[in-house]
């Protein structure tokens, strides 16, 4: 059995409203020549929940951390000027909020972040701040969302 270490928000990077699913993103996924789709949950804009790879397999989500990592991705991430957003529904935040729960319960060791808290502190400082994400996924702070999660 893998040891979890974190569990990783991400976005999809595509237009706020627009539906796409797990078979959708797997599909992306072997067009970059994966072994299919990378993270573990998929979070629709209704708040459906889809599983992807299976939580046993390594995802390919985070570059250098997908051995010890769950990944979980919201549909959407952008606004209709194709800028990074938080583009969450209700539904889906009520949705990522429950599964959350139930990961933290078979993972009450892991930390709950978002992918860009994956970069790199370049000015050394013990914060990455805004200048230093690879990537603006999630979209929004994980860690300050989830806070009370990761005390949990």
């Amino acid at each position: 059995m893998r040891k979890i270490t974190h569990i990783v928000i991400h976005c999809t990077a595509t237009v706020q409203g627009k539906h796409f699913t797990a078979d959708n993103i797997d599909t992306w996924h072997k067009q970059r020549g994966w072994k299919g789709i990378g993270y573990h949950y998929v979070i629709g804009i209704d708040g459906t929940i889809e599983e992807g790879r299976p939580e046993h397999k390594i995802g390919a989500h985070v570059k250098g951390h997908n051995r010890n990592t769950i990944g979980i991705v919201y549909v959407g991430g952008l606004n209709r000027r194709l800028a990074p957003k938080d583009t969450r529904t209700r539904k889906q935040k009520r949705a990522m909020k429950n599964l959350l729960y139930i990961l933290k319960d078979r993972y009450p060791e892991a930390e709950i972040v978002g992918h860009r808290d994956f970069s790199e502190d370049i000015n050394g400082n013990g914060k990455i701040e805004p200048f230093e994400f690879i990537k603006a996924c999630p979209c929004f702070d994980v860690k300050k969302e989830y806070k009370c999660l990761n005390e949990y």
